[in-house]
Formats: C-alpha cells, structure tokens, sequence
C-alpha cells in the first residue's frame, strides 16, 4: 500500500481518504430520495450489469410508475450517457426511470423494493449502492472518492450524530464491488490514520 496526497493506494485502487474523514447516513425522512429524482443523468450502469438488468426487468416492472415504465419501453432499460457510459433511463430528463414513491413522497428504487419482497436476487445497480460512494474505472485503476452534494446535507449531520464514517455506512456495497479483503485492508487505513490523529 502507498500514500499520495489525501490519498492511498489499494491493490488497483486509488482511494480518497475522504471517505473515511467524512461521516454519512442516508436521511430519508430529510431528502425523500432526492439523489434518485435530482441530477442530469440517470446512475451508472457497469457493462458487466446490463444483462443482469435485462433478465430481472420484467420481475421490476410491477413495481414501478407507469412514467417509469413508459420511458424504460421507449428509450431503452438502459441507455448510454452523454459520457459514453450505460446508465438509467430518466422521467422527462429528472428522475430515474427505475424510481417509485411511498406514500409520503418519499423516492424508493423499483429495483430494490422487487429484491426486498424476494422476487430477484439484485439488488440495484452497484453504483446506486454505494453512494455517496463513486467509483471511476481507468485503464489501470479504479478511483474510489467521496461525492458530495448539497441535497445529502442532512445524510451528513446525521451521519455526524452517529458517528458513522463514509467508508462504513457503505460497508455492504465496498464488499460488493471490491471484495472482503479489500475491505479488511481499508479498515487497516482507517484505523492508522485515526490513530496519526490522536
């Protein structure tokens, strides 16, 4: 492992120690959801998902708005961003097509509500996971920083409260995406940092 400025190296990753010198938890209650209807383009979709996405989409369907549906048939389950990625498809250029809400107006993923009621084994797109968690793939690695934004205001205070670092609260997804000892190792970072602090 190496150290650069206000960042480290992982095996063929390049983390930001923001995501450990943050702390973050999602607050519902405050956002409704406002990272999956706010924003110019839909999330990141990796090649490696397209497919899953195709095979449990018609499982997502009954979950979903019949905008989200509309626009999902018409552009595509998928769609390449302005960036030559894959990502969502969006509801009149705003929310995500995949996005449904609760009674409260709260935004929920279709996606996810299909996997909690045990109709897919997927749970969402990896990148939707992980967030405030961004992931950008380079030829040679992947670089792993903390996204901020003002609508996760209220994710940050609480997460503050909590005492809940970036790199815990997305403890599930990190596993997900990089593997146990990947982040067996970060835990190691983290705690040599805290302990460079004291």
């Amino acid at each position: 492992m190496s150290y650069l400025c206000g960042m480290f190296q992982l095996g063929k990753t390049i983390v930001s120690e923001e995501i450990i010198e943050n702390d973050f938890v999602c607050n519902l209650s405050a956002c409704k959801g406002a990272c999956c209807v706010d924003g110019e383009a839909g999330a990141p979709v990796e090649e490696s998902e397209l497919e899953v996405l195709e095979k449990v989409y018609q499982k997502v369907k009954p979950y979903l708005r019949e905008e989200g549906i509309k626009a999902i048939e018409s552009q595509g389950i998928y769609v390449k961003g302005e960036d030559g990625e894959w990502e969502t498809p969006l509801v009149n250029g705003s929310e995500c097509a995949y996005v449904t809400f609760d009674k409260k107006g709260t935004a929920l993923c279709g996606i996810e509500e299909a996997y909690n009621a045990g109709d897919i084994d997927w749970k969402k797109p990896v990148s939707c996971h992980l967030y405030p968690v961004r992931v950008k793939q380079y030829q040679d690695f992947a670089a792993v920083n903390y996204h901020k934004w003002y609508i996760c205001d209220p994710a940050c205070s609480l997460g503050e409260e909590l005492q809940v670092p970036v790199y815990k609260f997305t403890k599930e997804a990190l596993i997900r995406k990089f593997g146990q000892d990947w982040y067996d190792e970060l835990e190691e970072v983290a705690r040599s940092l805290r302990d460079e602090k004291k």
